[in-house]
């Protein structure tokens, strides 16, 4: 197996593991509000190839944005010392999505993305009056460069990458319920279904708790990752309806993330990794 097939697993799942996660076409049933003051943080393990070895953290956070019908979500991806350690690669994945919080629709993301000695930082903006979302990607470690530009039509309900693992949660989840939904990733827009197709008991940091399993359909030509795989996310069968658990599978190996932790800045902490 080569570097290169091995950091492609990597990124394919840990980078777009939850922010490539779900949101249906409809709008929400609730709004944000819910969401301010938790921090969801996360470990990704690679199995078969790694054995097991934990590879990177994820880390959520939600809070109000600049505006008074503003939220923020900010999230980060970042390798472990162990993945230097073992292949030479680092990486770093910095998000932050504003949506507009009644609505519930991204209108703005930036982006802080490192892999190795590559630096990309991006900005997409999200116009509902001219159903457009424009984005530009420039090299800091080459100012000379020109940006890359890409621009998309959108519909009046729209969601990145981030904004849909929060999105998700707000709808009403059920066995045998189907959706499909608008996601934009770097200018790009993609309609992703996704079914709700059982209700399993999961062993999580919160306990034995009964979860939504939920396989979203982001594989394949023409969808956010052009290759073979299968993706399962476990979600809470309770109020919050949290993320607890991901597995991404590729004839190349397998990667589970799993939820350390979850607080929330005006009930405490919720639970912690013993």
């Amino acid at each position: 197996m080569t570097l290169s097939i091995l950091k492609s697993i990597i990124l394919t799942a840990i980078l777009l593991c939850f922010p490539a996660a779900l949101f249906a076409q409809t709008a929400p049933v609730s709004n944000g509000r819910m969401f301010v003051g938790e921090t969801l943080k996360y470990e990704g393990k690679i199995n078969k190839i790694l054995r097991g070895i934990s590879v990177a953290e994820l880390t959520f956070t939600a809070a109000p944005g600049a505006g008074t019908n503003h939220f923020l979500i900010k999230s980060e991806a970042r390798s472990k010392g162990t993945l230097l350690k073992l292949i030479g690669y680092n990486f770093l994945q910095k998000y932050e999505s504003t949506l507009e919080i009644e609505k519930f629709r991204i209108l703005k993301t930036t982006k802080h993305d490192v892999q190795k000695q590559r630096v990309r930082d991006s900005e997409a903006i999200f116009s509902y009056k001219d159903k457009m979302v424009s984005f530009v990607e420039t090299d800091p470690k080459d100012p000379m460069r020109p940006p890359r530009r890409i621009a998309s039509e959108i519909g009046e309900q729209m969601y990145d990458m981030i904004s849909a693992v929060y999105g998700v949660r707000l709808m009403p989840l059920a066995a045998g319920k189907k959706y499909e939904f608008p996601v934009s990733d770097s200018g790009l827009v993609y309609k992703v279904p996704f079914a709700v197709t059982a209700r399993e008991m999961q062993k999580t940091v919160l306990g034995n708790i009964w979860c939504w399993r939920v396989e979203p359909d982001i594989f394949g030509p023409g969808r956010l990752i052009e290759q073979k795989g299968k993706m399962v996310i476990w979600m809470t069968d309770d109020a919050r309806q949290l993320p607890v658990r991901a597995e991404v599978q590729t004839s190349l190996g397998k990667v589970d993330i799993k939820l350390k932790s979850y607080t929330k800045s005006d009930a405490g902490t919720v639970a912690r990794p013993s």
